[in-house]
């Protein structure tokens, strides 16, 4: 099968996912096309199964604002009919399955039907998406689609509630190569890069926003390093970057956490981790939190949105919450009380991670684009 991915291309959850899912799809033997403005930051190997055709946005002093939906329209209808592909994958609402549905429009003009496959990542439906500005569009899009799946049944409960939709909506969550996250060639030496002999390292991955609660990482941190030596490793960049660093300042820790920004190490990062921290206002899945309990590391997270569908209280690491970051500090200190412990809460998380692993989950979205491919021929 020749398939089409638009994604955004940057080290958010929907262009991770959107990427690590052509690459297996292209191990499954289909030919990939990656449409978008960049190439995607895990894209790095393209073989003869996978592509990258970049999306050219031209500058003219008449727009304001550059009319990417058009040139991504445009892009894709002349992609579709070079390649033959026959299904189009897009991840993200809007601008992306608008922009679709307006390049399928285009082709049936020329006698091709292309069926569109709209993959519902979180903030796209929770927060811009829901925006007076957009949700015609983004309702309209979702409809106008051939199938629709979400990453977490919260998600789809949340288009449900937020959207007139009259289209239905299928669960095929996240993923993670499991394999690539037990393999790892990293020695014990290479973690005293990063802390002490004797300190546990505390991790959090995310672009920074407020809607992450990264003060609250911070704070829970500060409860944990008060009881035993831990060091704080903040990876991403993000607006609230700048007041994290002061509270650290503030509470004189700024020599036990290490602001990282963007990183393409994560697997390194996380195979020396010893806990990972996600007190998120909203979720729609938890990437992160997969992908920490994958490489064995325990996560300590808020009850809200996709997370409790990832991370089993009790089990992979514990669940409290928004905003509850006493409990939060007790159940990390609770983890780290002892090896046997640690240890024993590694496992359960590294256990629980295999549920979710690419070789269960891929032959999900190929039976979504079979589907899709009967739905546009009726």
């Amino acid at each position: 099968m020749t398939i089409g991915i638009v994604c955004y291309p940057t080290f958010g959850g929907s262009g991770v996912v959107a990427t690590e899912l052509g690459l297996a799809l292209a191990e499954h033997g289909h030919e990939v096309h990656f449409i978008t403005y960049k190439q995607p930051v895990r894209l790095e190997l393209l073989s003869r199964h996978i592509h990258f055709h970049e999306v050219s946005v031209p500058d003219y002093p008449l727009f304001h604002y550059q009319p990417y939906e058009l040139a991504l329209s445009s892009k894709l209808v002349d992609m579709v009919k070079l390649h033959k592909i026959e299904v189009l994958h897009v991840h993200y609402a809007i601008p992306h399955a608008y922009a679709g549905y307006m390049a399928k429009q285009m082709l049936k003009e020329e006698g091709i039907h292309i069926p569109m496959v709209t993959t519902l990542h979180g903030t796209d439906i929770t927060l811009v998406g829901n925006h007076p500005h957009y949700k015609p569009a983004v309702t309209f899009s979702i409809n106008k689609s051939d199938v629709v799946t979400s990453v977490s049944e919260s998600l789809k409960e949340d288009t449900l509630r937020l959207f007139d939709v009259n289209n239905g909506i299928e669960v095929v969550p996240n993923f993670i190569d499991v394999a690539k996250h037990s393999n790892t060639s990293y020695t014990d030496c290479q973690r005293d890069l990063m802390a002490e002999p004797n300190e546990k390292i505390i991790t959090h991955i995310s672009n920074l926003r407020k809607v992450k609660r990264v003060v609250d990482v911070i704070e829970i941190f500060d409860r944990i390093q008060k009881k035993i030596p831990a060091r704080l490793l903040m990876v991403g960049e993000g607006p609230q970057k700048d007041r994290c660093e002061q509270l650290c300042e503030e509470k004189g820790i700024e020599d036990k956490v290490v602001f990282l920004g963007n990183s393409s190490e994560i697997d390194k990062i996380l195979c020396f981790s010893d806990l990972f921290l996600l007190p998120s206002e909203k979720e729609s899945f938890g990437l992160a939190a997969l992908e920490a309990m994958a490489s064995g590391v325990p996560v300590i997270s808020s009850n809200t949105g996709g997370l409790p569908e990832v991370n089993e209280h009790g089990e992979s690491g514990f669940l409290c919450e928004v905003g509850d970051v006493d409990n939060m500090a007790k159940h990390a200190l609770e983890i780290l009380s002892s090896e046997e412990t640690l240890r024993r809460f590694k496992a359960q998380a590294k256990e629980i991670a295999k549920r979710f692993d690419t070789k269960k989950i891929v032959p999900l979205y190929e039976n979504v684009y079979k589907k899709a491919l009967q739905k546009s021929k009726q």
